[in-house]
């Protein structure tokens, strides 16, 4: 998949979930505080792990770390990502701990980034979905 058709899909999610969002305040003003007893449960752990794995950007950088350690110009061209939005997507990975960062600083100085092992256990999760893109997207068979 491009980095054009994933802007336009993440597009399109942003926008699902605002009108969710607004959807929900609706019913809320119209009906009254939500119950609790009657709120669907959400899957938690996947909720979770989505929150902090679940960006586009996230997994295009995680995923292109998969092959192994790379400085910041090296992901910025393979991601097609611009400056500011690796630099942020960076930083979260790296406080989140999916991402190492090391300046190394002899001539010419380089900061290179690469997978902790939180991120390295990402990679059976690729595998499946890279699988499950095969077997359903029509685009990966073509």
């Amino acid at each position: 998949m491009s980095s054009q058709d994933l802007s336009a899909a993440e597009a399109a999610a942003d926008a699902a979930e605002a009108a969710d969002a607004a959807e929900g305040a609706d019913s809320t003003a119209e009906n009254g505080p939500v119950d609790a007893a009657t709120t669907p449960e959400t899957p938690c752990p996947v909720v979770d792990s989505l929150e902090q794995i679940g960006s586009r950007w996230r997994l295009v950088v995680l995923h292109e770390l998969l092959n192994g350690e790379a400085r910041f110009n090296e992901l910025k061209r393979e991601t097609d990502a611009n400056a500011r939005t690796l630099s942020r997507v960076l930083d979260d990975l790296q406080e989140t701990g999916f991402v190492d960062r090391r300046l190394e600083e002899d001539s010419p100085v380089a900061t290179y980034y690469s997978l902790t092992a939180k991120g390295e256990s990402l990679a059976p999760v690729f595998e499946e979905i890279d699988d499950w893109a095969h077997e359903w997207l029509a685009e990966c068979d073509a």
